[in-house]
């Protein structure tokens, strides 16, 4: 039997679409290579944002730097333990001068009235051990001086001597948490009677030596984080 040949519209489909087949090929090989000749479009290095209220920061002496981030009287006492150790192990082992290092501690949330020096706490000892949930290790009862700026405590407190006034003198800066500030300032007004505002510049104005207020304590520890500081939370 012969075989029946096809007529000319089949074999001018067949051409057609063969045509097309062989075109669209092209095309995704030339796509192809054109999309592998295209890098991908460089993205901008992150910077962290620089704010003039943070620049305290960078003018700490120091090429080790350090921050410990406390948020209750117990964590403060323990970063003023190993801040002193810090501070020791570096000049013993390494030879280095505290001016090679700058440590700051944050003292927020329920660390902030530490603080404050031993006039507030004379004065306003109730509440602020209230605020803080702290006692005076020997007696038990409300302090009515900064239990940290003492050193008769021995390992009765958490900082086992090592006082606050010890590691100022080593070049140790204490950052103090305004916003924590503020609300200690009303409950104080609350029980005495007085004015937030008129205590809280009282409580600014009575820190601790080598202290300084800042707006927030949580603002602190990440913009020295972004200046470089190692976190270590107590």
């Amino acid at each position: 039997m012969s075989k029946q040949s096809s007529s000319p519209s089949e074999r001018r489909s067949f051409l057609t679409r063969l045509n097309a087949g062989v075109t669209s090929l092209a095309a995704m090989a030339v796509g192809g290579v054109a999309m592998a000749q295209v890098k991908p479009t460089a993205t901008a290095r992150w910077e962290p944002a620089r704010h003039d209220k943070d620049d305290w920061l960078d003018k700490l002496p120091g090429k080790h730097r350090l921050l410990f981030d406390t948020t209750t009287p117990e964590g403060l006492g323990n970063a003023l333990l190993f801040a002193n150790n810090f501070m020791r192990v570096n000049r013993t082992d390494y030879g280095l001068e505290n001016s090679d290092l700058a440590v700051v501690i944050v003292a927020r949330h329920g660390a902030t009235p530490l603080g404050y020096n031993d006039a507030m706490w004379a004065k306003y000892g109730t509440t602020l051990a209230a605020r803080s949930k702290v006692e005076d290790p020997t007696t038990k009862l409300a302090p009515k001086r900064n239990i940290y700026n003492a050193a008769d405590y021995g390992d009765l407190a958490a900082n086992r001597g090592t006082t606050l006034d010890s590691l100022f003198k080593q070049g140790v800066q204490l950052a103090v948490c305004a916003t924590a500030t503020r609300g200690v300032s009303r409950l104080i007004a609350e029980a005495v009677g007085g004015n937030i505002d008129a205590i809280y510049n009282e409580l600014t104005a009575n820190l601790v030596s080598n202290a300084r207020m800042v707006p927030a304590g949580i603002v602190a520890v990440n913009r020295a984080q972004e200046r470089g500081y190692s976190l270590a939370s107590t």
